[in-house]
C-alpha cells in the first residue's frame, strides 16, 4: 500500500455497521516522540462497535480502532527505542487506516517469533488478559475463576494463562462446540447457555463459589456473576457485549459476602512508567512458551470493516478478527 493509495476507515454519525466508510487520508509525518507505520495488520475488537454505535462516544468525524502492527516508515526527534524498519504493535486510537502517527512511547518492537498479524491480535486482547490475571487481584494457583466467553478474543488468552497460572477455570458460553474448544483451551469445565448459571457453578464446586468472575458479557451476566462468587470474591465486569450493566447497590455485594466489584480500563493501568514494557514482556513470554496462541478466527479485508464489524456482533466469530490494509 502506497501512501498515493492511503485510506482510513471513518464514521461521521454513529449508528450500525453501515456507517463506515473508507475515506482517501494522506499519512502525517511523525512529530517528536512520533513515528509513523504503515500498517499490516489491523485488531477489530468490540470496543470498536461500542465507538461506532455511539456507547463510548468519540467526538466526530472519527476513525475507529484500538490496536494494530505494521512497519516503521519514519521515527520523530528523540525517538531512540525503534527505527526506521522495526516491526512494531501498538495501542491506539484511529488504526482503521493503511498508515498511522502517534506516539512512539505507545509502540512495543515486535520479537522475531512475533508475527505483525499476531502482534495486532494479542496487543488490546493480550495486555487485557495481563492486566486481569496480575494488576487487579492477581491469580494464583488454587484460585477458581469464572471466565465468560472463553473462547472470544479475550477469553482465547484469558482461559490457558489463567489455568497455566493454576486456577481451575469454568467457563460460560453458548454453545456445545464453542465448550469444546474452551475445554481444550484449558477450562477444567464450561456451562453451556446463560440459565441457572450461578446454580451450575456452585454445583461443580461443592456450593463454595468462585473467587473471581471475569464478565466480558455485562447486562444478562452481572447477577449470574455475583451470585457465583463466595464471601469476599471479585466481580471484574470488563465488557458490555450484552449490553452496559444495570446499577448495582453496595448493598447487593454485602449481600454476597463482602463481594467486591471493579470496572477496569486497561489504559489506566498503562499509565505508570514502564507497565506498557513489563506487560508486553510478559505476554510474549507467555506466548513464546506456548501457554497460549493468537488464536486468529476470521480475517477482513480492512476496507470491509462493516462486514467484520456484523460478523463480530452476531456472535459468529472466535477468537481474533484481523483487517488487512
Amino acid at each position: 500500500m502506497t501512501q498515493q493509495n492511503a485510506y482510513a476507515i471513518r464514521i461521521q454519525k454513529t449508528g450500525g455497521p453501515e456507517v463506515l466508510a473508507a475515506e482517501p487520508m494522506e499519512p502525517r509525518a511523525p512529530g517528536a516522540g512520533e513515528a509513523r507505520v504503515r500498517q499490516t495488520a489491523v485488531g477489530l475488537n468490540f470496543i470498536d462497535t461500542y465507538h461506532r454505535s455511539g456507547l463510548y462516544p468519540l467526538k466526530l468525524p472519527a476513525t475507529l480502532g484500538s490496536e494494530a502492527a505494521g512497519i516503521v516508515e519514519a521515527v520523530g526527534e528523540g525517538v531512540t527505542h525503534i527505527k526506521t524498519g522495526d516491526r512494531v504493535a501498538y495501542l491506539a486510537g484511529g488504526t482503521y487506516a493503511t498508515h498511522y502517527t502517534g506516539a512512539a512511547a505507545s509502540m512495543v518492537k515486535l520479537p522475531d517469533f512475533v508475527s505483525d498479524e499476531e502482534g495486532a491480535a494479542l496487543m488490546l486482547k493480550g495486555l487485557t488478559a495481563w492486566m486481569l490475571l496480575f494488576e487487579i487481584r492477581p491469580v494464583k494457583p488454587g484460585d477458581e475463576v469464572l471466565i465468560w466467553a472463553p473462547v472470544g478474543g479475550v477469553g482465547t488468552i484469558l482461559t490457558p494463562w489463567a489455568a497455566h497460572l493454576g486456577a481451575r477455570v469454568i467457563g460460560v458460553t453458548s454453545s456445545e462446540k464453542k465448550a469444546a474448544k474452551a475445554k481444550a483451551l484449558g477450562a477444567a469445565d464450561v456451562v453451556v447457555g446463560y440459565d441457572g448459571v450461578a446454580e451450575k457453578v456452585r454445583a461443580l464446586n461443592g456450593g463454595k463459589g468462585v473467587d473471581i468472575a471475569f464478565d466480558s458479557v455485562g447486562r444478562i451476566s452481572a447477577e449470574a456473576s455475583l451470585a457465583s462468587l463466595k464471601p469476599r470474591g471479585w466481580f471484574i465486569t470488563y465488557g458490555n457485549a450484552s449490553g452496559p450493566v444495570d446499577p448495582i447497590p453496595p448493598a447487593r455485594l454485602a449481600q454476597g459476602g463482602s463481594l467486591i466489584m471493579t470496572r477496569p480500563g486497561l489504559f489506566t493501568f498503562l499509565q505508570a512508567p514502564g507497565a506498557l514494557a513489563r506487560g508486553a514482556g510478559l505476554l510474549f513470554e507467555a506466548l513464546k512458551a506456548g501457554v497460549f496462541k493468537a488464536d486468529i478466527g476470521q480475517r477482513f479485508a480492512l476496507k470491509d470493516a462493516a462486514e467484520a464489524h456484523k460478523a463480530l456482533e452476531s456472535g459468529k466469530t472466535t477468537g481474533a478478527t484481523i483487517l488487512a490494509p
